[in-house]
């Protein structure tokens, strides 16, 4: 049962792949990219678990964090330009 879903979540990290090759835009291939770290992550719970070690589960709980502070700070910078000016939090501009 756990390694059809293995099997499953190669298929579709491989079909994220291509749409991040391929993607019409950068937020379509940012999305993608987003996907496949989602991916990468529940196949590794799912390999954790196959091979009875349930530290794999903090990797990935870590892993997925990273994903989501890397997309937003890659959405931010598409949008802005940059990731903002250091010390300007305060100066009311």
């Amino acid at each position: 049962m756990f390694t059809a879903a293995a099997a499953g979540l190669l298929v579709a990290l491989a079909m994220a792949l291509v749409r991040a090759v391929r993607g019409p835009s950068v937020f379509d291939r940012v999305l993608a990219a987003n996907t496949i770290g989602t991916l990468s992550l529940m196949l590794l719970s799912v390999i954790g678990f196959l091979t009875g070690r349930p530290e794999f589960l903090d990797l990935a709980i870590i892993y997925g964090l990273l994903n989501v502070i890397g997309t937003i700070a890659v959405l931010k910078f598409f949008r802005f330009g940059d990731l903002g000016e250091p010390g300007s939090e305060g100066t009311g501009r």
